[in-house]
């Protein structure tokens, strides 16, 4: 049901809106393979006026729309790829592609941002230049390092810019803002232990890469607790262990898989200084060593909201909704956004929009999640007000 608070142009779309959003939803597809996705994107935009490039990023899609005289520039951002997820929802427009499923609500990212390009592109209320942004391949795989580096922010310079991302557990339709830190680095750690290889029944004339390995998930425990200032937000993940391939063989290898996260430069720096040392002690007092590796292509920086872009996005949802249409304990997420990159580089402010804090609901990266289509109408009026007050 719409929303007495969703504009009357939004209001009018919400069920091509909702049919776009389960088509997509229906059709995943995972980062770097949004073929057909960027098809669908850049043939609306271009049927509904815009200046569309394609090519940024492999699969991501630009439209641009000017208007009247303004110098002002805004770009808004929305993500489109999937997860390596086999759905579980049973619903009648869940994934046909096995395998893959739209389990962050991708889909409904790029809904809501098309409905409001379509809307701004009818209405024509705005005086400067809009920039759309379809980003390829955010789950970990750095599609929006890759369209800067394809020249993004030189092709099209944005005076901000601004994004959102659904929440589960928050209530429908509400919006989150957080000026400063609001979401985590990453950093993805590899430990490789070397021991010496032996028969399980002579223990004692092998060096255990296992034990040594164990020894090391433990030990890391305490770097959060004993090495980070507790006001700090710190978090060390081990994700995975391989070693061994029998029973009664004792391995001379053994890797481990970690997920590293702070708020704080300094904090993240700390934390890979420390996990490397633990390691490499650990090992070699069970006779073994270690190498820590950080994988370079999946390091991401924590996400820094704009205090000035921040205020002026927060006001726009007040003045529409007001206060009640606001969360008002938003804190800091340890999960991480390759949108930080771009806030890099352009001032902006990352955004939150409630999916629902009912029963039955689940939290994102789950077989059994599903986007809200009751945010659709909320979520494209609100893109539609904010780039009509910032080129007002």
């Amino acid at each position: 049901m719409t929303q007495p608070c969703v504009l009357p142009g939004i209001a009018a779309l919400e069920e091509e809106m909702i049919a776009l959003r389960r088509h997509l939803h229906a059709h995943p597809e995972l980062s770097f393979e949004e073929f057909a996705t960027s098809d669908l994107v850049a043939a609306r935009l271009e049927e509904w006026g815009y200046e569309v490039h394609r090519g940024l990023g492999g699969t991501g899609v630009v439209g641009r729309l000017r208007l009247g005289s303004g110098n002002k520039v805004i770009g808004l951002r929305a993500d489109m790829d999937a997860l390596p997820i086999v759905e579980q929802t049973g619903l009648p427009y869940a994934s046909r592609n096995q395998g893959v499923m739209h389990a962050c609500g991708h889909d409904g990212h790029t809904a809501i941002l098309l409905a409001a390009a379509k809307h701004l592109a009818r209405s024509r209320e705005f005086d400067g230049t809009l920039v759309l942004i379809f980003q390829p391949a955010e789950e970990g795989d750095g599609g929006a390092r890759r369209m800067l580096e394809d020249g993004l922010f030189e092709l099209f310079p944005c005076d901000a810019i601004f994004a959102l991302h659904n929440m589960p557990g928050l209530p429908t339709g509400k919006f989150g803002f957080l000026p400063g830190p609001f979401m985590a680095s990453t950093d993805t750690l590899t430990i490789s232990v070397k021991g010496v290889g032996g028969h399980g029944a002579m223990p004692h004339k092998a060096t255990d890469a296992i034990l040594a390995g164990a020894a090391i998930v433990q030990a890391l425990q305490s770097v959060v607790s004993r090495n980070v200032n507790p006001l700090d937000c710190a978090v060390v993940s081990v994700g995975s262990f391989h070693a061994g391939i029998a029973p009664n063989v004792i391995p001379d290898h053994a890797e481990l898989q970690l997920s590293v996260r702070a708020l704080k430069p300094e904090v993240r720096d700390l934390l890979i200084e420390r996990i490397s040392a633990v390691a490499q002690a650990q090992a070699a007092s069970f006779g073994a060593t270690a190498t820590v590796e950080v994988d370079e292509a999946q390091r991401f920086p924590a996400l820094i909201n704009d205090a000035k872009s921040t205020a002026f996005a927060r006001q726009v949802a007040e003045d529409w909704l007001g206060a009640d249409g606001l969360v008002t304990d938003m804190a800091p997420l340890t999960g991480s956004e390759d949108f930080a990159v771009m806030l890099e580089q352009c001032p902006g402010c990352y955004l939150l929009i409630g999916n629902g804090d009912g029963e039955g609901g689940c939290m994102v990266h789950n077989p059994g999640y599903d986007f809200n289509d009751d945010c659709l109408a909320l979520g494209a009026s609100y893109w539609v007000r904010l780039v009509e007050s910032f080129l007002a």
